[in-house]
Order: C-alpha cells, then sequence, then structure tokens
C-alpha cells in the first residue's frame, strides 16, 4: 500500500523478477491501478521449506488523476479488505524516499494502527536520491517514528539487492508471524 505513483507496481514487478516481462502495469500518471490486483507467490526455500502467500497491490491514494468519489472508493476497497475475512498477516508500506511520510502515509498509519496491522516499511525511489543524503534522510524518517516489523528497506525499483532484501523480509515475516 502506499500513494499514487509511490512505485507500487514498479516493485511487485522488482520481486516477481519480472522487469522486462511486466505482470503489474507501471504508467508515469497516477491512479492507474484501481482494482486491487492479487498475485499467488509459490516459494520453495533452500531448506525445502515452502512459502505460500498472495501478494495484493491496492489502489494508492493521495493524488491521482480521478474523481474524487472514486478516489474514495479505493480507501473503502482497503477498508472491505482488510476488514474481512481474509487471513491478512501484514502490510507493506510503501513511502517515497525522496519525500519521505506525507499527511496520506500519516493517514495510511493511523489506519493501520487502529486495525492493529503490522506493517514494513518499504522506501521506494532510493536510486534518486543522491548517496550522501541516503543515510541523512533513512535518520530523518527513522527517527521520525516510523513504526516497521523490520528495519525499513530502501529500494530502487530494479532486480537488484534492495529487491532481494524486500523479499527476504517478506518471507521472514510470513514465516515470524504464522509460527507466533
Amino acid at each position: 500500500m502506499g500513494r499514487s505513483n509511490v512505485g507500487k507496481s514498479t516493485l511487485i514487478n522488482a520481486l516477481l523478477n519480472r522487469l522486462n516481462n511486466k505482470v503489474a502495469f507501471v504508467s508515469s500518471k497516477p491512479g492507474k491501478t484501481r482494482s486491487a490486483n492479487f498475485y499467488k507467490i509459490y516459494v520453495h526455500g533452500a531448506d525445502s521449506a515452502e512459502t505460500n502467500f498472495c501478494l495484493v497491490d491496492m489502489p494508492g491514494y493521495g493524488y491521482a488523476a480521478r474523481s474524487r468519489d472514486e478516489r474514495e472508493g479505493w480507501w473503502k476497497l482497503a477498508n472491505s479488505y482488510f476488514s474481512g475475512t481474509r487471513d491478512t498477516v501484514f502490510a507493506l508500506h510503501l513511502i517515497d524516499f525522496r519525500h519521505g511520510p506525507i499527511s496520506g502515509d500519516a493517514e495510511l498509519t493511523d489506519w493501520l494502527d487502529g486495525l492493529d496491522m503490522p506493517r514494513q516499511i518499504v522506501f521506494t525511489k532510493g536510486d534518486k536520491v543522491p548517496r550522501g543524503r541516503s543515510k541523512i534522510f533513512y535518520g530523518q524518517y527513522v527517527n521520525g517514528g516510523l513504526v516497521s516489523i523490520l528495519p525499513p528497506i530502501v529500494t530502487s525499483g530494479k532486480n537488484d539487492d534492495s529487491a532481494e532484501s524486500v523479499r527476504e523480509a517478506i518471507l521472514r515475516i510470513i514465516r515470524e508471524l504464522n509460527n507466533a
């Protein structure tokens, strides 16, 4: 989950090793994701452990070239999804690393807290921040009170070590929460 144009679809494609043959539509215009999109993931670990889960891409919040009614409908969709009978384990909260948490992110945080929903913070577009500023930004954001299951992860939107870090974090969180 995250604001419109934060890079949710780009991250999904990186996580699924599908940067050249995309499964999630990527657009420079905010608001292209208009429904909950489900990706069934099957992971067979080196330790022969099998982890199956569903990754859900939710519409973004905040600015989007859509009507106010449609944008409000996205929150209703999220409310319906998270308050339903689904076994939702945690949320990935995506935040644009260049801008840090904005008002919509605070609203999402409050909403997830109200649902008692754990979250993993994933910063997107980390490659758009100069290296010298990355540590400063990260420290400011983390010390600003962000709550995350594991330390927040900075990603670049490419299939690189940062995507692998998110993959590993997802599997670790699922396994730990399922064993709790």
